[in-house]
């Protein structure tokens, strides 16, 4: 009888100790760009998409038009286009592609600032290609295995594009409905969030679809990007996760996002039943 009381005494005070606070929150966002932009090896047109900060979820960014984007290396330079018109979204020349061991300088002059960053390219690699298992309940298909999570030696990101809308009785169905694009990484780091992170919802999928399976070579500190990011990301909200914070940057002036260079491999599966 008397722990019950000690008990019912400290809930007592606890609860006492609490108060209500009202933060007042700025709504100004730092007049600063977001830069998504990767260039591989693959001759291609290739796309750097620039976006200004959002202020809420789900937020639709706006896109930073008018702005002069290079792309250099010690033997040459490339000035990207805008396309559509102000759309944020420059575009290389489709002959365009990255080389090993080329220093890649990318500049953007947006405003009265300019931002700059360099990167090199890791080498690409073969690798087995995925597993995939069946549904018993379904008849229908999902990704069982793509890549070891951890490897010291070759961080790397793996593209699935997954297309069943040519298989019989998805042809009239939406784009949206027979189409599905995932990503797995492979880091040098073993994180608990990434261990006790939230379950992915699966996608399933009917015999006869083929699957691309792409991987994109990374740098260590693109690996290391791309890990800090998923920790405020895909790696919150499970047993374990870290304190928000911004993620790192090869970026100057301050900017967010990354650029990176890739080497890609890929090889295509058809899902036999």
């Amino acid at each position: 009888m008397r722990r019950i009381l000690i008990f019912t005494t400290l809930i007592c005070l606890v609860q006492g100790c609490v108060k209500e606070m009202t933060w007042a929150l700025k709504d100004e966002l730092p007049g600063k760009i977001i830069v998504d932009a990767t260039i591989t090896d693959e001759v291609k047109t290739h796309t750097i998409k620039l976006t200004y900060p959002v202020s809420g979820l789900n937020q639709a960014p706006a896109p930073v038009a008018g702005a002069g984007v290079l792309i250099s290396n010690e033997d040459s330079t490339w000035q990207l286009v805008e396309n559509p018109a102000n759309s944020g979204i420059y575009c290389t020349a489709p002959s365009f592609f990255s080389r090993l061991q080329k220093n890649y300088t990318l500049l953007i002059s947006a405003g009265n600032r300019v931002y700059t960053a360099k990167t090199t390219m890791a080498g690409g690699a073969e690798f087995k290609e995925l597993k995939y298992s069946r549904n018993s309940a379904t008849n229908l298909y999902y990704v069982d295995w793509v890549a070891n999570a951890f490897s010291t030696a070759q961080p790397a990101m793996w593209e699935l594009l997954i297309d069943w809308s040519g298989v019989s009785g998805y042809e009239q169905l939406d784009s949206l409905a027979t189409h599905a694009r995932m990503l797995f990484y492979t880091l040098p780091t073993l994180d608990v969030s990434e261990v006790f992170a939230p379950q992915m919802q699966s996608v399933f999928f009917p015999a006869g679809t083929i699957i691309t399976e792409r991987r994109y070579s990374l740098t260590p500190a693109h690996a290391e990007f791309i890990r800090e990011m998923l920790l405020e990301t895909n790696w919150t909200g499970g047993l374990f996760t870290v304190a928000p914070a911004n993620v790192g940057t090869n970026m100057s002036d301050g900017a967010f996002g990354y650029f990176g260079a890739c080497a890609v491999t890929q090889l295509s599966v058809t899902v036999a039943p």
